[in-house]
């Protein structure tokens, strides 16, 4: 009589434990950061496990699948010859789901004849059984697609941010807030020349600014410099809090006005009289901004003020005109001279049509935002003409307080317009910033005197002239 082993292994048991042990601590994880989850996100995990579950029935009714006629290797290895024909196999995609307080993230492999095209033919068929307000697919690389499904709103629910109070990575990311689906939002500054911000008072324009100020601010190799139109003193403005960490600040008199402006232009001449022999090059952008040549931002907050058009024949008057004239020209040469030599001009008006920021500094400026505005003709003299082909996102529409914080910018390599959602920062945040890098302000001539002084120069070479 032939006896049999046992043909459990000896290590079965410890190796069933090791799994439970595993599966444990994967659930214990999970219910951990479940817990711990807000209350946006925990709907966003349930709805992720909705997904996955469900994801292999949806694709197919969504026409996301293909049908494979060549068999399997290991049904041509076990069909027999005279059997019949193995069944085709149905390929469905697989998708990896990340939740967050939005919606889901879902991240998706292309199929023959089910690729980017196929998968925004169905992107409302997603949305409806994911049961999201709007779903978004886009490339995500080679063979794969990034599917954004968000639950609620982005643009109507209001964020904060808090500055960390460290310098930023990169000089040239400017980190603007969230798009409709909840996206990070960035625009690079490097050689841009000049910013316009529009929309009608209250609806965020100052608090977009701030936040640039608080997160910049902790960088030496920024220096700010602003002109508020609003105010007198920096004290009685949105600035109050801000000023410890600007070199140079001025309210709504023409005079003081004109002298900053005057004082900035020299030292445009300065770097670019300087820059290929201090630098080596012609660009700044080429090296990145230093604290000897830091970038010097010009923030004019109601800029109107400083460029209208005063019309009488009275001597007062007349001083007047030509003073906002000769502001315009002044910040002209800022805008389009400044561009390689580190300066930047953010301009901010509630309109930014012709009569408040002349066009030949406006339309110099690459990046324009738009908060709310009453009139079509208002969002195009922000936006450009074009915005009357994208009805649906004209700052026109952002009226409602439940938009107060919300931009519209064209952004590059991406069609129509983009909406985007600014944080806000308190005005105790701004101050603790301000105050903690209050230290780092530094007056940019005296920069560039010091680095002159270092090789060897006290003074900047005459421009040369050509007959």
């Amino acid at each position: 009589m032939i006896r049999f082993e046992n043909s459990v292994p000896e290590y079965a048991p410890d190796a069933l434990l090791a799994v439970a042990v595993l599966v444990g601590v994967w659930l214990l994880v999970t219910v951990v950061r479940y817990v711990w989850a807000d209350r946006g996100t925990r709907v966003s995990m349930r709805q992720a496990v909705r997904v996955r579950w469900g994801w292999a029935r949806l694709a197919r009714m969504a026409g996301l699948t293909v049908t494979d006629k060549t068999p399997s290797l290991l049904a041509q290895i076990t069909a027999q010859k005279d059997g019949p024909t193995p069944a085709p196999q149905v390929l469905t995609p697989r998708i990896k789901v990340t939740p967050d307080r939005f919606g889901v993230i879902v991240r998706a492999r292309t199929l023959p004849q089910v690729g980017v095209e196929e998968y925004q033919k169905s992107a409302r068929f997603l949305a409806d059984a994911w049961r999201c307000t709007r779903v978004s697919v886009l490339p995500d690389g080679p063979g794969k697609v990034v599917i954004r499904g968000v639950r609620s709103d982005p643009l109507t629910t209001p964020t904060t941010h808090r500055p960390s109070g460290l310098p930023p990575v990169d000089l040239t990311r400017w980190e603007l807030g969230i798009d409709e689906y909840a996206a990070k939002v960035c625009v690079s500054l490097a050689n841009v020349p000049g910013v316009t911000v529009a929309g009608v008072p209250g609806a965020g324009k100052t608090s977009g600014v701030n936040k640039f100020v608080c997160d910049f601010a902790p960088s030496p190799s920024v220096q700010i410099v602003t002109a508020d139109g609003k105010v007198s003193r920096a004290s009685e403005g949105d600035y109050a809090d801000l000023v410890k960490r600007m070199f140079a600040f001025c309210g709504d008199d023409l005079d003081e006005a004109n002298a900053l402006f005057k004082r900035l232009v020299e030292l445009r001449k300065r770097r670019s009289a300087t820059i290929r022999d201090v630098l080596g090059v012609k660009n700044l952008w080429h090296v990145g901004p230093s604290p000897q040549w830091p970038l010097t931002v010009l923030i004019i907050d109601e800029a109107y003020t400083y460029f209208r058009e005063y019309k009488g024949s009275d001597a007062t008057t007349k001083r007047l005109a030509a003073l906002t004239a000769e502001n315009a020209r002044l910040v002209e040469d800022l805008v389009k001279k400044g561009r390689s030599v580190g300066i930047l001009v953010i301009l901010i008006s509630q309109k930014t049509t012709g009569d408040a920021i002349p066009t030949f500094i406006r339309d110099v400026c690459p990046i324009g935002l738009s908060f709310a505005q009453k009139t079509v003709e208002a969002a195009v003299a922000a936006l450009g003409d074009d915005i009357r082909n994208w009805p649906d996102a004209s700052p026109v529409t952002l009226q409602d307080p439940a938009y107060v914080g919300v931009a519209v910018m064209a952004m590059q390599g991406r069609p129509g317009y983009t909406r985007i959602r600014t944080p806000y920062v308190s005005d105790a945040d701004a101050a603790r910033v301000a105050e903690a890098t209050s230290h780092l302000t530094a007056d940019p001539d005296l920069c560039l005197d010091a680095l002159l002084a270092s090789t060897g120069r006290t003074t900047a070479p005459p421009p040369s002239h050509t007959k």
